[in-house]
């Protein structure tokens, strides 16, 4: 997506070029609800956050005159909370895409614990509205500990104390295979790769959960067809969920509907999001996550 330019001050005093996109994506590459809510917060304040190109490292402005919406990606959102205020004084659109899993130390092993963040995620929802706050599982890991009925009982466990505060399930299942780096970290995990069968078998069990709890099931950058299980292939940056939660902002209708291509080209091929700007950096999360692609290792 080529993003509308703008001139900018930056903190020297020169006037610079900057990317003035509509939608921030904040961030796939690092967790900045988790980790960088001042850094972030102090940057809208400024008008402008720097983003360095991972391949190149060059380093680009993003002006935040043109934003309208942040999709936040978070696995621990708290110590942002008290900051949406300010958000919501300078009129930003935003939505939560909240990763809750259930898995121990071995897989995530610096996240606050479970029941910690089931009340957080609960906080978030009746803060914002629970249209707002998409609940994830990403991923799913078949382990020498943890098959498909484990994976299915940790869904529900979670669906049972969330579904008054979430409209939304979107999963996936571990690509381990695609990521040097995520192999890498993952070679002390006695892990396997999906098959087929039991990604029906998951799908099926979903199915019934989503039925149980009135939650609504996605799944995540995958090939996989699952519609016969009511399962769809899900947009994370979603423009009929935009127009949905944000119908009055003329600004951000325009641009979804005079824009008849939006997928983002940058992403998986089956990631079905339309186009952002993200302004997070590989290798800062401090998750500890084992399986996760936006670290090169487990030493941050």
């Amino acid at each position: 997506m080529i993003w509308e330019r703008s001139k900018i001050l930056n903190i020297n005093n020169e006037i610079v070029e900057a990317q003035a996109p509509i939608i921030i994506s904040a961030s796939r590459a690092t967790d900045i609800p988790a980790f960088y809510g001042n850094n972030f917060i102090e940057s809208l304040k400024k008008g402008y956050t720097i983003w360095k190109n991972p391949f190149n490292g060059k380093e680009i402005y993003v002006s935040f005159q043109n934003t309208r919406v942040f999709v936040f990606w978070t696995k621990n959102p708290k110590s942002l909370i008290p900051y949406l205020d300010f958000l919501n004084e300078k009129n930003y659109n935003y939505y939560f895409q909240f990763t809750l899993n259930d898995y121990d130390k071995t897989l995530e092993k610096y996240i606050p614990p479970h029941q910690d963040r089931i009340e957080t995620f609960i906080e978030l929802s009746q803060k914002i509205g629970k249209e707002k706050v998409i609940w994830r599982f990403d991923p799913y890991i078949l382990t020498k500990e943890i098959g498909v009925e484990e994976l299915l009982n940790k869904t529900e466990n979670i669906a049972s104390e969330i579904s008054n505060y979430t409209e939304k399930l979107v999963f996936s299942f571990a690509d381990i295979s695609s990521y040097n780096k995520v192999k890498r970290n993952m070679r002390n995990i006695d892990y396997r790769e999906f098959s087929e069968c039991e990604m029906f078998e998951i799908a099926e069990g979903l199915q019934k959960i989503g039925k149980s709890y009135n939650i609504e099931i996605s799944s995540c950058s995958e090939e996989i067809e699952l519609e016969k299980f009511g399962i769809s292939h899900n947009k994370c940056i979603d423009d009929k969920l935009l127009l949905k939660l944000f119908p009055e902002d003329k600004l951000l209708s325009d641009f979804l509907l005079q824009n008849k291509n939006l997928k983002d080209k940058g992403q998986r091929k089956n990631c079905g999001c339309i186009a952002s700007k993200d302004i997070g950096t590989y290798n800062t999360c401090t998750h500890g996550c084992v399986y996760c692609y936006a670290n090169s290792s487990l030493k941050i």
